[in-house]
């Protein structure tokens, strides 16, 4: 029973996704585009404008960007509107698990279907690349972020921790105010 009930929360979840895409795709006038290194600037602005963001000093740096997209090249998006871009996501995989990081819409354009619209391209790009899992992580001070991910359906999983190892003592995190 407990596999059935899951599998109806996956299609019920699929389901919900395909819905929010349509409705996305008419809800926003924003321009949903694959990231270049070329977004680099605009992109670092708003992650730059965001309260609370963090950023790692190697990770997150032009060439530590350019690397990631390297790897990468057509699963991480902008979202352009007004000649600025408003939205950004890196979006990657190691060919098992897809993985989305930074996912932010300047405060101003939020609630207009931009960051839903973003997570719908990334989704279907790592479709297209045979991918079937995604996750992401979500700061637990990051209400706005964590009510976002629970009203477009991803599940907040309870069963496992996270660790991480720095290998390199140079990529500080520093956290906008």
């Amino acid at each position: 029973m407990a596999n059935s009930s899951k599998e109806n929360a996956s299609k019920s979840a699929v389901t919900a996704q395909k819905k929010t895409s349509g409705e996305t795709a008419a809800k926003t006038s924003a321009q949903i585009r694959v990231m270049t290194l070329d977004d680099y600037e605009g992109v670092y602005k708003l992650w730059m404008s965001i309260h609370g963001f963090a950023i790692r000093s190697v990770d997150d740096s032009r060439e530590g960007v350019e690397v990631f997209l390297k790897r990468n090249p057509t699963t991480s998006v902008v979202a352009v509107q007004d000649g600025k871009i408003v939205g950004a996501i890196l979006c990657g995989h190691d060919g098992r698990r897809g993985c989305l990081y930074h996912v932010c819409v300047h405060e101003d354009y939020r609630m207009r279907g931009i960051g839903k619209a973003m997570v719908v391209f990334c989704m279907k790009a790592l479709r297209e690349e045979k991918i079937n899992k995604v996750s992401l992580i979500a700061f637990t001070t990051n209400d706005i972020g964590n009510k976002f991910w629970h009203q477009i359906g991803w599940t907040k999983r309870e069963d496992l921790n996270y660790y991480d190892f720095t290998l390199n003592e140079k990529n500080i995190i520093a956290y906008n105010k």
